[in-house]
């Protein structure tokens, strides 16, 4: 980032703010879509399996629901595949993980892990948006770029 970009940054755009919180829950229920409906097959199904192991294949099909997502959407607003992948991709993936991390920690903590109840979800669901979404203002704010 050169010195003048530094200068112009600031945290306190509100147009900014809601723009990468649009982002940020497109991420989430993206996310969302895979991370608890993984939790929730193995809670429904009872099928033995070690915690760590359901929360682990719940970040991963997380990250591919978001992906799948965020490429559709993409799609839609005339990218091609290809583009719209690969855009999916690379502009949310941090925010991607953070949220699958930090949605999965917090049913852990709040559980022992890979149970979902009424209560627990709108917890993960607010941890998981309020995680990435400094980032994605930034992202946003300094380099213009946004997924949808």
């Amino acid at each position: 980032m050169d010195t003048a970009a530094k200068a112009n940054f600031h945290w306190s755009c509100k147009h900014t703010w809601k723009k990468s919180a649009k982002n940020t829950g497109w991420c989430l229920l993206g996310c969302a879509i895979g991370d608890l409906g993984t939790i929730l097959f193995f809670q429904l199904s009872k099928i033995p399996f070690p915690i760590l192991g359901i929360m682990t294949l719940a970040i991963i099909n997380g990250l591919i629901t978001s992906i799948t997502l965020e490429t559709i959407i993409l799609m839609r607003q005339n990218f091609d595949f290809s583009k719209a992948f690969k855009t999916a991709l690379a502009m949310s993936f941090i925010s991607m993980i953070s949220m699958e991390i930090t949605m999965n920690l917090t049913d852990y903590y709040l559980t022992g892990g890979a149970t979902l109840t009424w209560w627990v979800i709108p917890i993960m669901l607010g941890v998981g948006f309020i995680t990435p979404w400094p980032y994605n203002y930034w992202r946003l704010k300094k380099f213009g770029i946004n997924c949808h």
